[in-house]
């Protein structure tokens, strides 16, 4: 296994510590054929713990019963010096009750001698990749900062990276701008982005929920009222354009607004100005108007349920969010801020994710986008009972059945209800787009060293690339 490091590839260490020269020369050779990675050995703890101060082993598999320090000695202070290094424990005949006291430790398991070799192969293997996430994990810990402070965004992936860009440069102007996306996706959070890095950004911008507000009501609120207007207005009331004026106003979801009243708004941008319910003067407002929705304008306009017109008003300018889908590689570094935002809100600063609940997070579908994932670290943090979040914590019944996993859609009977044939190629399509997704994800987007982790040539792999709609670029 190599793992990517700036422009080398870094082989993956595995120390081995026993008394034992002859295993240990049997078990260099067979780890170093199966697992492609670098081992040293030791024929004791105390030179096991001087080796891995300056050699630092990704893995660490060691006997627990050896003359001077034993084992479980060892395993102490391997994690006083690196917590990241995953270890593996090998006893004899009876040290189990010791082992036991190692896995209580923070040992990752532990064999019986005389023991099998592949499963050896394969826990070195699993070892390696644990130690792979959390040090990926203690990095987002460690360097987690908003890339860009001024627009509270999170992530570095190409496509968010692109998005923040297009904003920075619309922000100068004051023209109209349309922000479209899923539910989730952090709509409000780009036009919030807009008007602070805008001249106007020393006033307070206005957020309207258009669908919040019933039709009277909103009219009155959006253009305010004079006295006697209506029954119940016994004084007169600046709207929120008035409000908002040399500021920013936000219509959230603003494909909810009635017909009546998107009349009214078209003349606002228009003209530049409002006229209050009640008065049959108009007034000169100074607004930028920023407008979002989730919902297909262009097809409410077909259906007679938007202003054409007013679309094109609102249509100045376009910024699509994207889905959390096109931004997966930033899950891991949200996941951590939203982790370090509610462990703050309810007082519990040592909590972490364990490396298959990040995995976890990687592999899921997030119908809800950013909000939803938002949202599951919320209570994972509120609800988990030990320090560490893990898979678990971050299910609930209604998630079990929306995650499109196979064992979640075998359970359901998803692929057995269906026509052989047509089961056989929805399970073949969920795993390689899943396989792809994960790849990708470990090489940040580097197609050559996916293929080779892969174990495939760099050409099969952009192939299934492009059958299924994946961009490296995405990954980046």
């Amino acid at each position: 296994m190599k793992k990517g490091s700036g422009q080398h590839d870094v082989i993956e260490r595995v120390l081995i510590v026993d008394d034992e020269s002859d295993l240990l020369q049997l078990l260099r050779k067979v780890i170093s054929k199966k697992c492609d990675c670098e081992v040293q050995l030791s024929t004791s703890a105390d030179a096991g713990l001087a080796l891995s101060e300056s050699w630092l082993p990704d893995v660490v598999l060691t006997d627990i019963k050896m003359p001077g320090m034993d084992g479980l000695e060892f395993l102490r202070r391997l994690k006083v010096l690196d917590p990241t290094i995953t270890t593996l424990i090998m006893t004899g005949f009876g040290t189990i009750e010791m082992a036991v006291q190692a896995l209580k430790e923070g040992a990752y398991d532990f064999f019986e001698k005389p023991f099998d070799n592949e499963r050896i192969v394969h826990a070195i293997e699993r070892a390696i990749e644990r130690t792979r996430l959390l040090r990926e994990n203690q990095q987002l810990q460690q360097k987690l900062t908003r890339q860009y402070p001024e627009t509270e965004f999170v992530g570095r992936s190409k496509r968010l990276s692109r998005t923040i860009d297009l904003l920075s440069r619309l922000a100068v102007s004051s023209a109209t701008v349309l922000i479209r996306g899923e539910s989730g996706t952090g709509k409000e959070l780009a036009a919030r982005a807009l008007h602070a890095m805008s001249d106007r950004a020393d006033h307070k911008m206005i957020v309207v929920n258009c669908p919040a507000l019933p039709e009277q009501i909103l009219e009155s609120e959006l253009f305010g009222y004079k006295k006697g207007a209506f029954t119940g207005a016994d004084k007169d009331k600046d709207g929120l354009f008035l409000e908002a004026d040399g500021s920013t106003i936000l219509l959230d979801e603003i494909g909810d607004i009635p017909v009546s009243i998107q009349t009214k708004l078209l003349r606002v941008l228009q003209e530049k100005e409002i006229q209050p319910l009640g008065q049959t003067q108009t007034i000169s407002v100074d607004v930028r108007v920023l407008a979002s929705t989730n919902q297909d304008l262009e097809a409410k306009i077909e259906h007679g349920e938007f202003r054409e017109d007013l679309f094109y008003r609102l249509n100045v300018m376009t910024v699509t969010m994207p889905s959390l889908s096109l931004i997966s590689s930033d899950i891991p570094l949200l996941a951590q801020h939203f982790l370090e935002l509610y462990s703050k809100e309810y007082g519990r600063p040592d909590l972490e994710f364990k490396p298959e609940a990040l995995q976890c997070l990687l592999r899921r579908p997030w119908k809800g986008n950013i909000r939803e994932l938002q949202n599951t670290i919320n209570r994972a943090v509120l609800l988990c009972h030990g320090s560490l979040i893990t898979p678990a914590d971050l299910m609930t019944s209604e998630t079990r059945e929306q995650t499109h996993g196979f064992e979640a859609m075998n359970d359901q009977g998803c692929f057995l209800n269906l026509p052989y044939k047509q089961g056989k190629q929805e399970v073949v399509k969920y795993f390689t787009h899943s396989y792809l997704a994960n790849v990708l994800t470990h090489t940040k987007g580097n197609v050559t060293a996916a293929a080779r982790n892969g174990g495939m040539e760099r050409q099969a792999l952009q192939r299934l690339m492009r059958r299924y709609g994946i961009k490296s670029d995405d990954y980046r």
